[in-house]
């Protein structure tokens, strides 16, 4: 029997848009070209680089995010993550998650960070939510463990621009996303969207990290 793949730490960012009408989040399509879900709709991310965990926020994380994401990655681990998020987004949409650097503050030189600097941006870490983990199960072309982050995408800058890998990018409302051609976990954190936006959280405040896993060949929803 072949040996199941480790899964890799990745990192998915979720923009919301609130411009007038119902909240839209930003979605694009994979290539039909990839082995992982090809032509599926998803959000911008991928896995971790060595060298996210290198690369210093324009802002830290937030105090509850930190500790929601330090239940299950070390310190250098859970910063690495929230950047990757930041630089998958950019990568794949042409949006910055930015924030104007400290001052002082050294940009990191490697790509897509100049792009950053260059506008006296680095990764602002503090306008990221953390909403959801999921572990790809095994027998998969892939596995990832990754963790969902949500933005307002009052806090990006930039114009949409695919880079190749997202081929269609788009605001969907939450309804009508579901009607896409949606990966299981993107439709069921959409769900989880929507009820963190009917219902949000007080900020600050303790509470659960939802987490889809699998254990002994089991689909487990649970928590951390």
């Amino acid at each position: 029997m072949a040996r199941s793949l480790r899964p890799r730490d990745a990192a998915t960012l979720i923009l919301v848009r609130r411009a007038g009408g119902k909240p839209q989040v930003l979605l694009g399509q994979r290539h039909g070209g990839h082995a992982f879900m090809p032509n599926r709709y998803v959000f911008p991310g991928g896995r971790v680089d060595a060298h996210d965990h290198r690369v210093a926020g324009a802002t830290p994380l937030r105090a509850d995010v930190r500790e929601r994401l330090e239940r299950a990655a070390t310190p250098v681990r859970a910063h690495a993550l929230a950047v990757a998020a930041v630089r998958e987004t950019f990568e794949e949409t042409g949006l910055m998650i930015g924030a104007p650097l400290p001052e002082g503050a050294a940009a990191a030189r490697r790509d897509p960070w100049p792009a950053f600097a260059a506008r006296g941006l680095g990764p602002a870490l503090g306008a990221l939510d953390y909403l959801y983990r999921a572990v790809t199960p095994p027998g998969r072309p892939r596995r990832f463990n990754a963790r969902f982050f949500l933005a307002d995408a009052a806090d990006a800058r930039g114009e949409l621009a695919s880079d190749g890998e997202l081929v269609d990018l788009r605001w969907a409302d939450l309804d009508g996303a579901l009607d896409l051609p949606l990966p299981s976990v993107t439709q069921l954190v959409l769900k989880l969207v929507a009820s963190h936006l009917a219902d949000p959280p007080t900020p600050g405040e303790p509470r659960p990290v939802p987490r889809f896993r699998t254990v002994h060949g089991r689909f487990v929803f649970d928590s951390e």
